[in-house]
């Protein structure tokens, strides 16, 4: 599972200007009953219509008319509109001030990692990371994580976590991942990620958890009686995973949409709880740090379709490393022997022919859309035109070979990288630094936020 969270910071403000002699409060008002003003007409009689909402005195114009209102209304909404115009000229006018654009994602390091975890997900790190940034003004940061504390809410062997947390973060950077404009660090290296959690399992209803869909089907399967509270309470980690970074863009699939919601309702509850009012303003202040919310609402960001890669077993289940059939995957350190042997038992169909978008052919369109994956150079149109008359025997051996050449040099920068142990754990160090210096200051924020006292 892609435990994608975690993004990039665009703070967005949405400001209404409304200039008036009124005041603040009366100011709220007025814009209150415009919201809630529906006019209604028809074709023939709206420019005759006028709309008006009055308080205390106060006209405002909603109209597409052409006979205009009378001379004092006239003049005191020429006024206005001159104020507006002087007001949105002052903000156009303005320096634009520096902001950071942050994207974070991770993988749990449960089991090896396979073909649909580095084309769903660690190859488009890749291309996000390399996508130029046209804006001087925006710093763009990358951090990708091994996320070790979502692969314990099952039972788990500790010999093969540490081993898979290290081959995990190795091949981030053999399919491309770049420490000089990534950072790549360990979940647990950063210590906030638990402690937000704690924070905002006290404030997540229970029946918020009880409905995920991804708990019922794993609780299911395991039993109710061997399930930990970690299974029910990992959403949790989750959104402090995205929180912490200030993040609001995640990428994710559409498998975790529902975790990325989950984190707004949080977001939400949060800052209304704690967030507002003198009194938090006053502990913000004490503590020295600014008084606006703790977090800010993720958005989701859908990964590419195309990068939805099915089981060979069953071409409607996705690839899965928890699948009990190893035959099911193709692994991404599988040698080339291994690949094709399970490429040439991979389930498939008796129609004649290869196609794409047969809905009753999804292993079809699982192998042509791993074959598609690993050529990205060329067309869907020039592969439909190579293997459309080709029989399963003779499209089976040229998909391996198509894989194995994609993996080839991404095998040998990871065996590079893993014998290479002092530099793997300085790109860890340095990530995990990178990455606390950003989780740190907003868990001091949550943390003023709720009453607590900062260590000084």
């Amino acid at each position: 599972m892609v435990a994608a969270v975690f993004l990039s910071i665009t703070t967005r403000v949405r400001v209404s200007a409304f200039t008036t002699t009124f005041g603040t409060r009366r100011t709220a008002g007025i814009l209150r009953a415009v919201d809630r003003f529906v006019w209604t007409g028809t074709s023939n009689t709206l420019a005759q219509q006028q709309s008006r909402v009055t308080i205390a005195g106060s006209r405002l114009w909603m109209s597409t008319e052409t006979t205009p209102p009378s001379s004092s209304s006239t003049d005191e909404a020429n006024n206005e509109k001159s104020d507006a115009t002087a007001t949105t000229e002052k903000k156009e006018d303005a320096p634009k001030k520096p902001r950071t654009s942050r994207i974070l994602s991770g993988v749990q390091p449960t089991g090896a990692l396979h073909l649909g975890n580095y084309l769903g997900a660690i190859r488009q790190w890749v291309e996000f990371q390399n996508v130029p940034n046209p804006d001087p003004l925006v710093t763009e940061e990358n951090f990708f994580c091994v996320v070790d504390l979502h692969a314990i809410t099952m039972p788990h062997d500790p010999n093969e976590l540490y081993e898979s947390t290290l081959a995990s973060a190795a091949l981030y950077l053999a399919a491309g991942i770049e420490p000089e404009k990534s950072k790549v660090f360990v979940q647990s290296h950063v210590s906030a990620h638990a402690e937000l959690s704690w924070l905002l399992n006290c404030v997540t209803p229970m029946n918020w958890l009880e409905r995920m869909i991804q708990f019922k089907d794993k609780a299911k399967k395991a039993g109710s009686g061997t399930v930990g509270a970690g299974l029910l309470t990992y959403p949790v980690l989750m959104a402090a995973d995205i929180l912490l970074y200030q993040a609001d863009r995640v990428p994710v699939g559409e498998d975790q949409r529902q975790h990325l919601e989950l984190a707004r309702d949080i977001v939400r509850r949060f800052n209304d709880l704690y967030c507002k009012g003198n009194p938090f303003k006053k502990r913000c202040k004490k503590a020295g740090i600014p008084s606006r919310k703790s977090f800010v609402e993720p958005e989701a960001m859908i990964m590419k379709e195309g990068a939805r890669i099915m089981s060979l077993s069953d071409g409607t289940s996705k690839m899965s490393k928890s699948d009990p059939n190893d035959n099911s995957r193709i692994n991404v350190l599988d040698p080339p022997k291994v690949i094709r042997d399970k490429i040439k038992k991979c389930k498939t169909d008796a129609f004649e022919g290869i196609e794409w978008d047969n809905p009753d052919r999804p292993e079809a369109k699982n192998l042509l859309t791993i074959f598609a994956a690993v050529q990205p150079d060329r067309s869907r149109q020039e592969i439909t035109d190579q293997v459309k008359d080709m029989s399963w025997g003779e499209f089976k051996p040229i998909l391996a070979d198509a894989i194995c050449a994609h993996l080839e040099p991404i095998q040998t920068k990871y065996a590079a990288i893993r014998a290479d142990e002092e530099y793997l754990n300085t790109v860890l160090r340095d990530g995990a630094t990178a990455a606390d210096a950003v989780a740190s200051r907003t868990l001091d924020s949550a943390r003023v936020a709720m009453g607590f006292t900062l260590r000084s």
